[in-house]
């Protein structure tokens, strides 16, 4: 089944650059724009911790509507993100004015969740995320629940909705990794600052953990290492895969591997995203229900439309849930 390519989205001029997007996606003027437009998810969100059994505990931000909910939408930040990360500020945002009761995941060890847990973050940590999400599903039997989330997160949002079967009705990604072992690749041969961005908070991430757990990690001899080779030492040190393959294998949701997601499904992607190898997607065996969409512009998450930094796939998957008469 080839790749429907999506002409709807037409940025200005210099937004059709795909570093902008990508820069911008995350940026500290999207954060401030959530605030300004959307004060209402602030206001109503609580922290939650979620006992995901095994002494594992992951948490969230949970916004509740005051009045009537549509019903739940259940929202998972990208790598070395969190739940406050724009993009889920605004996402969360727009599904909360829009009457749905907002849930944004922190993964393990991402935001301010490095204590919960001592063992180490990595994204075949499927089981406890599935848990979280049916926990928090079950506060809202018999409403309708989506699920969604941007780059790993979608990636994440993806694997939930495949392994819940039909507790969500509906799932978005925005573009997920499909084949880790590429996108790897992909980020190794992207301009410098990509490697510097991610590597940058990994190694932040890493010298916490080191705080908290002093007795339990030494991270000092990895600080000097590059991705692929730090990568391989936390698969070696800390995890029973037997290969850094095997690791990348183990998340990866290309080719046939989605066949079986039952739920109404929308994947974007981006034709000029810097890190995640568009040939993935047109290479995808998807389900009847799911939508497929290829922009030529975008980066990676980006998807935005001026300097007013609106985005166009908060406004698609509203017409997503239009289309499914959600809204």
């Amino acid at each position: 089944m080839s790749a429907m390519i999506e002409s709807t989205f037409q940025p200005s001029r210099w937004l059709k650059n795909p570093h902008v997007q990508s820069i911008l996606a995350s940026s500290g003027f999207r954060s401030g724009r959530a605030r300004k437009l959307y004060p209402a998810l602030r206001q109503h969100e609580t922290l939650r911790i979620i006992d995901c059994g095994n002494g594992v505990r992951l948490s969230g931000l949970m916004a509740k509507q005051p009045g009537h909910s549509r019903g739940l939408a259940f929202l998972i930040h990208g790598w070395e993100g969190s739940a406050q990360s724009s993009y889920l500020q605004t996402t969360g945002g727009r599904l909360f004015d829009d009457g749905f009761d907002v849930f944004r995941l922190n993964l393990r060890d991402h935001g301010d969740s490095h204590h919960l847990n001592v063992d180490l973050f990595h994204s075949c940590r499927l089981d406890e995320v599935v848990t979280a999400a049916l926990a928090i599903r079950g506060e809202f039997a018999g409403r309708k629940a989506l699920i969604g989330g941007f780059s790993l997160g979608g990636n994440f949002a993806l694997r939930v909705a495949r392994a819940t079967d039909t507790a969500f009705q509906f799932v978005f990604s925005i573009c997920p990794p499909l084949v880790p072992k590429k996108s790897l690749e992909a980020i190794e041969l992207a301009p410098w600052f990509y490697r510097y961005y991610f590597m940058r908070k990994w190694r932040e991430s890493l010298q916490l953990k080191q705080r908290l757990f002093p007795e339990r990690f030494n991270f000092r001899s990895w600080q000097s290492l590059n991705m692929r080779d730090l990568t391989r030492v936390l698969i070696e040190q800390e995890t029973d895969f037997p290969s850094v393959d095997a690791y990348l294998d183990g998340y990866s949701i290309g080719l046939d591997r989605l066949l079986e997601l039952r739920c109404p499904s929308l994947v974007v992607a981006a034709q000029d995203d810097p890190v995640i190898p568009v040939a993935d997607f047109h290479e995808l065996l998807r389900p009847a229900n799911m939508q497929l969409e290829i922009l030529p512009h975008g980066g990676h998450c980006g998807f935005l439309t001026n300097l007013s930094m609106e985005s166009w796939a908060e406004a698609r998957i509203a017409r997503a849930l239009k289309e499914l008469q959600w809204l």
